[in-house]
């Protein structure tokens, strides 16, 4: 089992199922919030280990996401997208859809919460008025989706990749196909507005560019990541997690081989790898600064035979290094 250090430690009442989502308040490295196939959402302070606060969907949750250091959105199985104020611990259902909420994102750029479904549907919020002010059709259902600036990243089945301007939502601005054969499992933009990076669930990842200057388009690259050989045998994991480093522009990824690694992805470098969890990465979240990365640890009954028993469900908290995370 893995020891405490001073550079990483366990979260104390972890949930009691699969974590689906981890993510750091937006100006700070003391608050984080986890949601989980428990059917719960809860808010740790990093700092003092201590849950501080915890709500309910009716079904699994499957993303969470903060507006602002006292507002979290979350969304999952009850197709329900729900906020809740951190400080009154008050909560109110913002809007559903037609089917699961996927993904939950909130955009500093154009103030509005962002929902993804398995409807095939990306809706946006003004959580002033709780009204729904857009919808943006997407060809399949809604599997990861990621923004930057002005733009929204989402990731369907079909491995289809769309690039929306949220300014201006009336026409999709780049229609994509994901580079890599298999299903898109995680998308997520670099903080530098360049690109972003796309992962799949046959251990690769894609390091891509919005420019569509076809000298621009001529650095773009996949790399295999997360394969484990034994005996010969060459195991391969999904890649279930990405996070950009928002400092360095450097990113980790987290595979179902319990692995996370660090990437110079515009350098093609990996940085560093940790010690390995007693099951696979599901969540992966740096602070804003940088200085601290969440990781998500669950089963996620990927094998043909399921371990027994079942690992826990942790959250880890590490703190990084620059010589682990700064490009060299």
């Amino acid at each position: 089992m893995i020891g405490e250090s001073r550079s990483e430690f366990r979260l104390k009442n972890p949930p009691e199922d699969g974590i689906s989502s981890v993510k750091f308040g937006p100006n700070s490295s003391q608050f984080l919030l986890v949601s989980s196939w428990d059917c719960s959402v809860r808010l740790y302070d990093v700092q003092a280990n201590s849950m501080r606060t915890k709500y309910t969907h009716d079904r699994p949750v499957l993303d969470v996401s903060f507006q602002d250091a006292v507002h979290s959105f979350s969304g999952g199985l009850d197709n329900k997208l729900k906020m809740y104020d951190l400080n009154s611990n008050s909560e109110s259902v913002l809007g559903s859809h037609d089917n699961a909420v996927r993904c939950v994102e909130y955009s500093n750029e154009v103030n509005v919460v962002l929902s993804g479904g398995w409807d095939g549907n990306v809706k946006m919020w003004d959580t002033r008025s709780s009204q729904c002010v857009g919808t943006l059709p997407q060809p399949d259902k809604v599997f990861t989706m990621s923004n930057v600036g002005e733009k929204l990243v989402v990731g369907t089945a079909g491995r289809k990749v769309f690039v929306w301007d949220l300014r201006n939502t009336a026409y999709i601005m780049q229609r994509r196909e994901s580079n890599l054969k298999f299903q898109t499992r995680c998308i997520r933009c670099s903080p530098n507005k360049q690109g972003y990076v796309l992962s799949s669930i046959e251990g690769r990842v894609a390091v891509e560019y919005f420019d569509t200057a076809p000298e621009i388009q001529k650095k773009k690259y996949a790399f295999k990541c997360h394969r484990i050989k034994d005996n010969d045998i060459e195991c391969i994991y999904p890649v279930n997690a990405i996070s950009f480093h928002q400092v360095f522009n450097t990113f980790a990824t987290g595979g179902s081989d319990g692995y996370v690694n660090i990437w110079d992805g515009f350098n093609k470098k990996r940085l560093c790898q940790f010690h390995r969890y007693n099951t696979g990465i599901t969540s992966l979240c740096f602070s804003h600064d940088g200085s601290s990365l969440a990781i998500g640890s669950s089963y996620m009954y990927e094998q043909d035979v399921h371990p027994d028993p079942i690992p826990e469900n942790n959250v880890y908290i590490r703190y990084v290094t620059d010589q682990e995370t700064k490009p060299k």
